[in-house]
């Protein structure tokens, strides 16, 4: 395997692995990648996804709590839109611009 293909799959499933919302997956495949790759571009992909998943973390929590009020409930079905939209984004563009990170748009990057 080429270090391009090497650098797609890697990025790509940094990215995809954020729809399976199951258990810890979506923290722990990030973070393998990064401690596992020397890639910088595969690096920055993994740092990204991680940095999207914690935020996602964050606001539904923030959402759940709003909830209550009434105005965290259509917040809270955008994030979950919006989870879902945004690692297909994330993979396609990993898979077909090799040369770039993919950035997620209004996030706060943690890491």
């Amino acid at each position: 395997m080429t270090n391009l293909e090497k650098r797609k799959l890697l990025s790509a499933v940094s990215h995809g692995v954020l729809l399976f919302n199951v258990a810890v997956l979506p923290l722990l495949v990030p973070i393998a990648v990064l401690v596992l790759s020397d890639d910088p571009i595969v690096q920055q992909n993994a740092r990204e996804a991680l940095n999207f998943f914690i935020n996602i973390v964050v606001y539904i929590f923030l959402f759940l709590l709003l909830s209550f009020i009434g105005i965290g409930l259509p917040l809270l079905f955008l994030t979950v839109f919006v989870s879902w939209l945004m690692p297909i984004i994330a993979t396609v563009h990993a898979l077909t611009q090799l040369d770039r990170p993919y950035r997620y748009p209004f996030i706060l990057r943690v890491l």
